[in-house]
Parts: structure tokens; C-alpha cells; sequence
């Protein structure tokens, strides 16, 4: 049974020009103890698809259709206090610039031991223990002294580490961490992925990864979902959809990453950019880029759709059904 369900989930700004729509019939769900990676260029609307999940969005942002339900609970048209009080219990987050998420005028343990006390039925004293746990769990060394310290005085590695506790304070089910590692250097961004497959294998927690870097996709994720142009291109297993992309948008971006053992001057590069909100094509909206289009790609917009061991949204595999 999935703990999250994404369903048909359109996200919209209205404009005095006109409605942008972000999301376009986004759908996928991700299992107890999974780490779903969702990557594409920026401006696919990966951050968005997490925001909207946590119940995050920017007015005017908003919902204007589909679903999210978690433990089978619709959870996108709740009041703002009902999911307020879910947002930390059931599902934390983990922020790209950890000094975002930290007040820099509380100590790290206040700030803990605030958020346990508003989730879990515990004493100070209990909710302080619990930080100081969550603190050594998260690999923070002399964590009885460094709960009392100011986020500045830790260093951007530790601070990660810090939200990451935050985020595990209540024993959430869920965790979106939006791009938790780019503002690391190499050695302790390794450290963090290693601590997420951690919590999902100890804790059972489902983690929704969202990034830019194949190489952290393919290192942490059990499943990738590949997104362009506030859709899903392509889904299913992390391992296939590296080794076998099959929408022409993965395959580019696959291709793009440096290969050690080829000595090449350039990188490959998918040409062009992706489409503004408000000029996105007709059809497949990587038709303009892609190296195989054809007319069909130009007149009708692909689903997701059997791809071998993947779902891709692309006419490829239609023409292959029908030639089959």
C-alpha cells in the first residue's frame, strides 16, 4: 500500500495575463520505507510538486485539481490549521539552505525541543533528551554541549544535519527533501545520502528526493520520476531509467553527465531551454528540443505509458505498440 498518493494534481497562478498552470496532471506514489527521486532541469516544477505536498504554496499558488492523499487521507484541501498540525507530525522537510529553515536567534536545542513539544506528548525534560538523541543520530559530535549553540556557530554541514533532526523531531512518515545536499561540498554530501538511506531503512520513513545531480538519484533512490515542463516525463525504477532511459528528454540528460573513462573536450548538451509557463508548445512539450520528433509529438500531448520496465510520456512507445 503506498503512504503517498499523488493524483492527476494541477497546480495554477492566476495572472493578470491570464492562469499559468505549473503542475499538469502530475500522479505517482511512493511506498513505506521508499525513496522516491524527482529530478529535471530548473523550472520543471520539482520544488513546486514538494511544496504542494507539504501545503507550502505561494498565494496566489493553488491546488486546482487532482488529489494527495496520505495514509489514504486527502490532505490537499485541508484547513491551514489541520495541516499545520500534520506538517511536522506526518511529514517533514528538509530545505536546500538550511540557514532558511533555522532562527538564528534560538539555540539549535530550542528550537527542537519547541517543535517535539508541539508534536508528541512529552515533559521539557523528555523533549530535551530526545533532541540531544536526534542530535547523535544525525552524526553531531558532543551533542549535550552543542545543543545549546546557535546555528552560526555550526558549519554548513552540521546545520543539514541539524534540519534533518528537526525534520525526524516528530517521527514523520514522510520527508521531502528539496535538494538537501547542493550546497555541500562532495565528502559531506555523501555523508547526508548516507544518513537518508539510513532513516528510511531504520525508521521506515518515505523520502521524497528532489534534485538536480543523476549521480545522487542513482546513489540514494529506490524509483526516479523525471520531470519537464511541470509533468512527469518518465518513471520507475532508478537503476532502468539510468541505464535504459526511454523518453529522449532522460536519454539527454544521461548523456550529459561526464563519463570518467572517455576523454571528451565538450559535454553533450540538450539544446534549447526550458519553455516559459506561458509559451509552453503544443503536444509533447519537449518537442522543440527533442532529436526524435516527429509530427504526432508536435499535434497531441503523450501520457505515461508502458516503456519497457519504465512509464514514459512519449510517442515512441506508442508507435512501437502499434507496430507490435
Amino acid at each position: 500500500m503506498s503512504l503517498l498518493e499523488v493524483q492527476n494534481l494541477v497546480v495554477e497562478f492566476p495572472t493578470r495575463r491570464g492562469t499559468l498552470r505549473a503542475l499538469d496532471d502530475v500522479s505517482f506514489s511512493i511506498a513505506p520505507g521508499e525513496i522516491l527521486g524527482v529530478v529535471g532541469e530548473s523550472g520543471a516544477g520539482k520544488s513546486l510538486t514538494g511544496a504542494s505536498i507539504i501545503g507550502l504554496l505561494e498565494p496566489p499558488g493553488r491546488v486546482a485539481s487532482g488529489q494527495i492523499r496520505l495514509e489514504g487521507q486527502r490532505i490537499d484541501n485541508l484547513p491551514h490549521a489541520q495541516m499545520r498540525h500534520i506538517r511536522g507530525r506526518k511529514i517533514g522537510a528538509i530545505f536546500q539552505d538550511p540557514l532558511t529553515s533555522l532562527n538564528p536567534l534560538y539555540t539549535v536545542g530550542q528550537q527542537l525541543v519547541e517543535t517535539i513539544l508541539t508534536h508528541l506528548p512529552m515533559s521539557a525534560a523528555q523533549a530535551r533528551q530526545r533532541a540531544v538523541d536526534l542530535l547523535k543520530d544525525t552524526g553531531i559530535p558532543a551533542a549535550e554541549q552543542r545543543i545549546d549553540h546557535y546555528p552560526h556557530q555550526f558549519s554548513g554541514g552540521m546545520r543539514q544535519r541539524v534540519v534533518i533532526a528537526l525534520a525526524l523531531a516528530a517521527e514523520p512518515q514522510l520527508i521531502v527533501a528539496d535538494e538537501p545536499t547542493t550546497a555541500l561540498d562532495v565528502s559531506i554530501q555523501a555523508q547526508i545520502i548516507q544518513l537518508l538511506k539510513s532513516i528510511c531503512k531504520t525508521r521506515g520513513a518515505a523520502v521524497m528526493l528532489i534534485t538536480h545531480d543523476m549521480g545522487v538519484i542513482a546513489e540514494t533512490c529506490d524509483r526516479v520520476a523525471v520531470m519537464y515542463a511541470g509533468r512527469v516525463a518518465e518513471i520507475g525504477p532508478v537503476h532502468e531509467v539510468i541505464n535504459r532511459p526511454a523518453h529522449p528528454y532522460t536519454a539527454g540528460l544521461m548523456a550529459s553527465i561526464p563519463d570518467m573513462e572517455q576523454d571528451r573536450e565538450r559535454l553533450n548538451q540538450i539544446d534549447g531551454a526550458m519553455p516559459r509557463l506561458n509559451a509552453i508548445p503544443n503536444g509533447c512539450a519537449f518537442n522543440p528540443r527533442c532529436p526524435q520528433v516527429f509530427d504526432r509529438c508536435r499535434a497531441e500531448r503523450p501520457d505515461l505509458m508502458p516503456a519497457g520496465a519504465t512509464q514514459a510520456a512519449c510517442w515512441l512507445h506508442a508507435v512501437e505498440k502499434e507496430v507490435a
